[in-house]
């Protein structure tokens, strides 16, 4: 059994999972003591904030992965995040090199090993072309893991019950529409409407 570090608190993720419900344990005593003392239901709240294409996949990965755990699930678009569901744009979000120290290519390793772990020279991204080849890229290796493109993840994540906001400060300043919109997207609200929807949830910003 693993044990918490002293002085670590752990954060409460809701009710034990079923192998310790099962054993009368809570999670927090599954982790290796204490106890949470909350046993209410698991919430997750969500703030995108950017409109990049790899930006965008670790919301909408989270997203889904907790819904389909049974947990509530709220995801705020705000600035350029706004751009995921923006049904003109999300179709079309892009994937560029410059500013991305983490930038690697997995298929240089077939020309010398270890090269798929090297970063890609920052100045390579000023090269003409070459941020729509990124992306393109980016798009095809999603497509080889089955996983669906942004329009399809949203409407995944509809159907498994997310709730998915727009900020209206931002929808303001960009002179959206609501006809903008994803179809999944159940209101144009304040940040100060999304803290009282959130409240009590684990919240995680991207």
């Amino acid at each position: 059994m693993r044990s918490v570090p002293e002085g670590f608190v752990v954060p409460n993720f809701g009710p034990a999972p079923a192998a310790a419900a099962a054993s009368g344990r809570t999670r927090t005593e599954v982790a290796g003591g204490g106890s949470s003392g909350d046993t209410g239901p698991r919430k997750l709240a969500l703030i995108c904030s950017k409109g990049n294409l790899d930006m965008a996949y670790p919301g909408l990965i989270l997203g889904n992965a907790a819904a389909s755990e049974g947990v509530e699930v709220h995801v705020f678009f705000t600035f350029w995040g706004l751009d995921i569901v923006n049904t003109k744009t999300n179709g079309n979000l892009k994937f560029t090199m410059v500013g991305n120290t983490a930038m690697h290519m997995n298929e240089l390793g077939r020309i010398k090993p270890g090269l798929e772990h090297r970063s890609m020279p920052q100045i390579m991204g000023r090269i003409p072309g070459m941020t729509k080849f990124a992306t393109w890229m980016m798009k095809k290796q999603i497509a080889e893991l089955d996983v669906p493109d942004v329009p399809d993840f949203l409407d995944l994540m509809q159907a498994a019950g997310v709730h998915m906001y727009a900020c209206r400060m931002t929808f303001d300043m960009m002179k959206l529409i609501e006809a903008d919109m994803h179809p999944g997207v159940e209101g144009v609200i304040s940040a100060t409407d999304f803290i009282e929807i959130s409240e009590n949830a684990q919240t995680i910003f991207i």
